[in-house]
């Protein structure tokens, strides 16, 4: 039997009609990029999130690189971000001249420590960039203070998290800006790239919008250095008929979150994901600990048994060779970098699959 860390087909499936209905007509329209249906996806996306302005653009790494740049952040300055995500949120930084600043992460949630980071801002500091990791908040609130006491701009990382939200508030709608991913793993997820760039800030919007279509707000009339990160039409349909389900989606997924925690609790040597209470945790992906040096024999296990695990992440972003030598030692994200391993989840997953990826699990720790 073969389980995979994610499962598309059953959501595709379920919504094959509306997929093909929608799909035809942009092929009918002859509008393949941006255009109303773009416009469409936009407006409700907004609504969905709380937000004033929602900006589609072609994937979540160039939504952080707007972002940033629309945030006013560039050459000379430092933004503080975690050394424990995905290599897109530093390449961002770095790619609009800025300076990524790592700090260690709590050991709880996988998410920046607001601690590390009061004491890793300097007058060069311009940005903090939270990552939601794992589809859990970070603790915005004393990173919101952070932000107010200095006068950083705070872009969060939404990219794991489309539909969580801290105190109530959806996350990504907390900072200045947010930035969401819609690959197709993430929980509102395209069928190839996409991403979206939320902000209740007009000027942020303006230069956003700018920013996705060459620097211009009229064709042929460029007023600054942008880049093409249009939408395709197509992949904003296939959103538009996902988006009705996302909150019976992250059900699905915080159900079976809940059911792994009752088949691997108190097993040894395994440490379940902790939810905040402050956050509602959406689990992009559900990630366990596994102690003692036994991660890789274990995911190597897994793999043999037919049972899809992946692990992320498995070298610290201050430890990549391109920023080697940048940042002291980060001794919980190295730690955590050798013991993280996310099993799978979908929505739709039963009961019986779970039990299959434990039982496996049980048997490599004699349980």
């Amino acid at each position: 039997m073969k389980i995979p860390i994610l499962a598309l087909k059953p959501e595709t499936e379920a919504l094959w009609a509306e997929l093909i209905d929608g799909i035809e007509g942009v092929l009918k329209s002859g509008q393949f990029i941006m255009g109303p249906k773009v416009a469409a996806l936009e407006k409700d996306l907004a609504a969905y999130l709380g937000a004033k302005h929602a900006i589609a653009v072609n994937s979540g790494t160039d939504a952080l690189v707007i972002a940033l740049r629309a945030a006013g952040i560039g050459p000379g300055d430092e933004v503080i971000t975690s050394a424990f995500t995905f290599f897109a949120t530093a390449e961002a930084i770095s790619l609009v001249g800025a300076t990524p600043v790592f700090v260690d992460i709590d050991p709880q949630t996988f998410n920046l420590d607001p601690k590390q980071v009061a004491q890793a801002v300097t007058p060069r500091t311009k940005g903090l960039l939270p990552v939601h990791l794992y589809g859990q908040a970070a603790n915005m609130e004393p990173l919101i203070e952070l932000a107010e006491k200095y006068h950083l701009k705070v872009i969060e990382d939404a990219a794991q998290s489309f539909g969580g939200d801290y105190q109530g508030k959806k996350l990504g709608t907390i900072g200045h800006v947010g930035c969401f991913s819609f690959y197709p793993t993430k929980i509102l997820g395209t069928y190839g790239d996409g991403g979206l760039i939320a902000t209740n800030d007009d000027e942020i919007a303006e230069v956003a919008r700018t920013l996705r279509v060459h620097g211009a707000k009229q064709n042929y009339y460029n007023e600054m250095i942008g880049y093409n990160s249009r939408l395709d039409a197509l992949q904003a349909v296939i959103l538009s008929v996902k988006l009705p389900h996302i909150d019976q989606w992250i059900t699905g997924r915080r159900t079976a979150a809940h059911y792994y925690n009752q088949l691997l609790k108190d097993l040894p040597g395994i440490v379940l994901p902790y939810a905040a209470p402050y956050t509602k945790h959406v689990y992009n992906q559900y990630t366990i600990r596994v102690l003692n040096g036994k991660r890789d024999d274990l995911h190597q296990q897994l793999h043999a048994a037919g049972i899809g695990t992946m692990i992320y992440y498995p070298v610290p972003l201050h430890k990549l060779p391109v920023y080697a030598g940048t940042t002291p030692s980060l001794s919980v994200a190295e730690q955590y970098a050798e013991e993280v391993l996310s099993l799978p989840i979908w929505p739709q997953m039963e009961k019986e699959t779970q039990a299959t990826v434990v039982e496996k699990i049980k048997a490599f720790l004699n349980c």
